[in-house]
């Protein structure tokens, strides 16, 4: 059964960046849908961006140019560098996957595997 850990947060100030990773194990990612998701304290959880299977890209507004995602199928890992990171990109950030044939979606509920978590915190 696939799993997820991600890595990567921290403590950051702000203008500064971060790249987190998200890796599997058990399974292989290349057949996989793959977003990354953040939540704040007493918000919802919010979809960043995603990436599919075929490698296309969906981004939220808020993160637009400065964020990007990526991913190494033969290292089994997806990435989300984060330049520019602002106050507002504090949160909990999760990397999940599913499997879809249409592409992938940024909305959380589609999701069934996730991981544990890492936290990003952005403050002088």
């Amino acid at each position: 059964q696939l799993q997820l850990v991600e890595s990567g947060g921290g403590l950051v100030q702000p203008g500064g960046s971060l790249r987190l990773s998200c890796a599997a194990s058990s399974a292989t990612l290349d057949r996989y849908n793959i977003g990354w998701f953040r939540q704040a304290p007493g918000k919802e959880r919010e979809g960043v961006s995603c990436i599919s299977n075929r490698g296309s890209t969906r981004y939220a507004e808020s993160v637009k140019g400065r964020f990007t995602i990526s991913r190494d199928n033969a290292k089994n890992t997806v990435f989300l560098q984060m330049n520019s990171l602002t106050p507002e990109d504090t949160a909990v950030y999760f990397c999940a996957a599913e499997i879809r044939p249409t592409g992938c979606l940024r909305a959380p509920s589609v999701y069934n595997t996730w991981g544990q978590g890492t936290q990003v915190t952005v403050s002088s």
